[in-house]
C-alpha cells in the first residue's frame, strides 16, 4: 500500500464526502468481515494487493463501535475458524482493549494553532510528564490546567510518556497495545488534540513518546491478522518487531503510518522513540531512516518543523548523524550516561550499571565528549563500548532525573530523598549548564518527595505475577533493601501522584523559585543558550570534589563551579577576576542556603564556594 503523506490511509479514516474508507493487512486471512456493532450489519472487505483488504462504507458514522471478522490460515492453527478482533489501527478504544474499536474522525477537530511552526530544537527546556500522576485529574485536562504553571516556570516542551491504549488506567503507558489509539481514560483522541491545540497557544512544543520496539503483552493479537513478530530477532520482551523479515513490509508501514498520524493529524511537534536499540533491523534501508524520510516529507507539506528524538542505549552517533554522513538522521538522543556520572558524583551508590562511572572524571567527560564510553572496556558490559562524537550540543538529551532513573528504583524514590536540598540545585546546575538539551521530570522543580514507581492495571493474573517477580528479578543486580511495592496496587499508582500543595509553602516552594531563576539564566545568556560543544571545557578538580566548567559564546563568557564535597572549597581560577560578574549564588539564603556573604573571585584569582553548591559567573 503506498503511503500518502497527506492523510492517514491505514485503519479506519472519514473523508469529507461522509464515507469511511477502512484499510487493513491481514496478509494470511482467507475472509474479513466489517461488522458495526450498533446496526449488527457485517460488511464484506475486498482483497488488496499486498495482504490488504479495503471496504468504503457510508453506513458507518464517528462514535460507532466496529470489529473485524476474520478467518484464515492463521486462526485455523489457532483451532478457531473464524474471530472477531478490534482494529490494530484504531484511533480510539472507548471500552479498553475490547474486542471492537470506536470510529474516530481525526479530521474533525477545529485547531486553532494555523500559526505555530514549532520552535528550533536547541530551544527545547523539556518537562517531562506522565498524564495519570501528573495532575489530579490525571488526564489531559489536567494538564491544560498546569499550562500557565509550566509557561510561567520557564517550560518550553513538555514530553508526554505513551497514552496509546493500555490495560485497565494504570500504566507507565509502555504496555500499550493499540499503538494509534488515545489512552480512553486520558480523555481520547480528541482531547489529546485540544491539549496540544492549547499547548501551541502558549508557546509549548509537544513531544509524545511512542513505543516502536514491542507491544504491551495483554490483548495483544497482533498475530492474528499477520507476521507482525519474527523469531529472527529477540529483545527483552520476546519475539522482535518484523522490520526485516519474511512479509515485513506491512508492518514497516503500519508504524510509519502510525508516526505520521501523530505529527500531522494530532500536531505533535515531536517523538521520543523508545529504546531504539531494541528495535532490529538488517533491511537495506533501516526502518528509522525510511521513518526520517517520510517526517522530513511531511515537513515540506505541513511548513512545520518535526523532531525525531531518541532513546538509545548504545554510543553510536550513527543514528543521529545526517542522511548525507550515512547516519539514520535522528534530530537528538538521551544521554544517560550524563545522567549516570552526576548521580555518582553526588555520593550515590555504584550498584548495577551505575559501578562502571568514577563520578566527577566522568562528568567532566560526558560536558566535553558527550559520551563516556567512547570505545574504552566497559567492566559493566564486559566489553569495549561506544565511538567518539562531534555531533552538536542540541543532539542530546540530559537530566538529573527521569522516569526510568526514578521509576526503576525498587521504591522509585526520587533524588529528593536521597541527597540534601543543596545538592539538589546543584544536580539541577549540572544540566542547565550544559551545552546540551535540559529535560527535568515533572515535580522535580519543587523537590517533590512522592515516589515514582512501576505501576499497571493488568486483567490477567498470570501476568500480573509475571510482572512481580520480574520485578524482583531486576533489584537483585542493586542490592536494595526494602519491600518491593505492589506494581498491580492502586495505592502504588496513587503514590505516584504530584502533590501540587507543597510548591506553595517552606522548601519546595524556595526549590521551586530556584529552578525559575535557573532555567531564566539559561534562556538569557547567550553563552548557556548557545549549544556549543567547541566552546565548552570542564575540568574536574577531584581531590576537591568541585567541577569548573567554561561556556563561551561570541558575545559572553560563563564560568560555572559545582562543589559536590561536604565542605567549603578555595579554588583557584585561571582567569582575572575584576570583570566577572556573579549571576547566581545555589547556597544565597534567597534558596535556602546557608550563605551570608557575596562569593566574589579575589584579586590572586581564588574563590571560595559553599559546601554542596553552584556558583555562575559571567563576563
Amino acid at each position: 500500500m503506498q503511503i500518502d503523506i497527506r492523510k492517514r490511509k491505514i485503519g479506519l479514516n472519514f473523508r469529507d464526502n461522509g464515507f469511511a474508507e477502512i484499510w487493513l493487512w491481514a496478509p494470511e486471512a482467507t475472509e474479513v468481515g466489517f461488522k458495526i456493532l450498533k446496526t449488527n450489519n457485517l460488511l464484506p472487505m475486498l482483497r488488496q494487493d499486498s495482504g490488504y483488504w479495503f471496504l468504503k462504507t457510508n453506513r458507518i458514522k464517528p462514535a460507532d463501535d466496529y470489529a473485524f471478522i476474520l478467518s484464515g490460515a492463521v486462526l485455523k492453527k489457532n483451532k478457531e475458524e473464524t474471530k472477531t478482533r478490534a482494529d490494530p489501527a484504531s484511533a480510539f478504544q472507548r471500552t479498553g482493549l475490547e474486542a471492537a474499536s470506536t470510529a474516530f474522525a481525526l479530521n474533525a477537530f477545529e485547531w486553532t494553532d494555523k500559526n505555530w511552526t514549532g520552535i528550533p530544537l536547541e530551544e527545547y527546556i523539556i518537562y517531562e510528564l506522565h498524564t495519570g500522576t501528573f495532575s489530579f485529574e490525571g488526564n489531559f485536562n489536567g494538564i491544560i490546567n498546569k499550562l500557565d504553571y509550566l509557561v510561567d516556570l520557564g517550560i518550553t516542551a513538555i514530553e508526554i510518556m505513551p497514552v496509546s491504549q493500555f490495560p485497565g488506567e494504570r500504566n507507565w503507558g509502555y504496555d500499550g497495545v493499540f499503538p494509534f489509539a488515545v489512552q480512553n481514560s486520558y480523555g481520547g483522541p480528541e482531547a489529546l488534540q485540544n491539549l496540544v491545540d492549547k499547548c501551541h497557544e502558549k508557546g509549548l512544543a509537544v513531544i509524545l513518546d511512542v513505543v516502536y520496539n514491542h507491544f504491551g503483552p495483554e490483548g495483544n493479537y497482533f498475530s492474528d491478522f499477520g507476521p507482525y513478530f519474527t523469531e529472527k530477532h529477540h529483545t527483552p520482551w520476546g519475539a522482535a518487531i518484523n522490520f526485516d523479515d519474511y512479509n515485513s513490509e506491512g508492518v514497516r508501514t503500519f508504524f510509519i503510518e502510525n508516526a505520521l498520524m501523530w505529527l500531522r493529524d494530532f500536531h505533535i511537534d515531536a517523538l521520543r522513540l523508545d529504546a531504539v536499540h531494541a528495535i532490529k533491523d538488517f533491511s537495506m534501508k533501516h526502518i528509522l531512516v525510511e521513518l526520517k524520510d517520510h517526517t522530513v516529507k511531511l515537513s515540506s507539506i505541513t511548513g512545520r518543523t518535526h523532531h525525531l528524538i531518541v532513546e538509545l542505549d548504545l554510543n553510536d552517533n550513527k543514528f543521529i548523524n545526517s542522511r548525507k554522513k550515512g547516519g539514520y538522521g535522528m534530530d537528538a538522543q538521551w544521554i544517560d550516561e550524563f545522567h549516570h556520572a552526576l548521580r555518582v558524583t553526588t555520593g550515590q551508590e555504584k550498584t548495577g550499571y551505575y559501578s562502571d562511572f568514577n563520578g566527577l572524571e566522568d562528568l567532566a567527560k560526558s560536558y566535553n565528549h558527550a559520551y563516556v564510553y567512547d570505545g574504552q572496556y566497559s567492566p559493566h558490559r564486559k566489553k569495549n563500548f561506544g565511538n567518539r562524537t562531534d555531533n552538536p550540543g542540541e543532539q542530546f538529551v540530559v537530566f538529573s532525573q527521569n522516569h526510568d532513573q526514578v521509576g526503576n528504583r525498587m521504591l522509585g524514590e526520587r533524588s529528593s530523598v536521597l541527597v540534601s536540598s543543596e545538592m539538589l540545585k546543584v544536580m539541577a546546575g549540572a544540566v542547565f549548564c550544559a551545552p546540551f538539551l535540559p529535560m527535568i521530570f515533572m515535580g522535580e522543580e519543587w523537590a517533590e518527595t512522592n515516589p515514582f514507581q512501576f505501576f499497571i492495571s493488568h486483567s490477567d493474573i498470570k501476568l500480573v505475577e509475571a510482572v512481580r517477580k520480574g520485578r524482583k528479578a531486576e533489584f537483585s543486580a542493586f542490592h536494595v533493601v526494602g519491600e518491593l511495592p505492589d506494581p498491580q496496587a492502586a495505592q502504588t499508582f496513587n503514590n505516584a501522584k504530584l502533590d501540587w500543595s507543597k510548591p506553595l509553602s517552606g522548601k519546595h516552594q524556595t526549590m521551586l523559585k530556584f529552578y525559575k531563576k535557573l532555567i531564566e539564566i539559561r534562556k538569557s545568556n547567550h553563552a548557556l543558550a548557545t549549544l556549543d560543544r567547541a566552546s565548552t571545557l570542564a575540568i574536574a578538580i577531584t581531590e576537591k570534589s568541585t567541577l569548573l566548567l567554561n561556556r563561551e559564546s561570541k558575545s559572553q563568557k560563563l564560568l560555572c563551579l559545582m562543589n559536590f564535597s561536604p565542605t567549603e572549597q578555595t579554588l583557584s581560577i585561571e582567569t582575572s577576576g575584576s570583570d566577572w560578574f556573579l549571576l547566581l549564588n545555589s547556597a544565597d539564603i534567597e534558596y535556602g542556603g546557608p550563605n551570608l556573604h557575596h562569593p566574589q573571585i579575589s584579586a590572586n584569582n581564588e574563590i571560595r564556594i559553599a559546601a554542596e553548591s553552584l556558583l555562575i559567573f559571567s563576563r
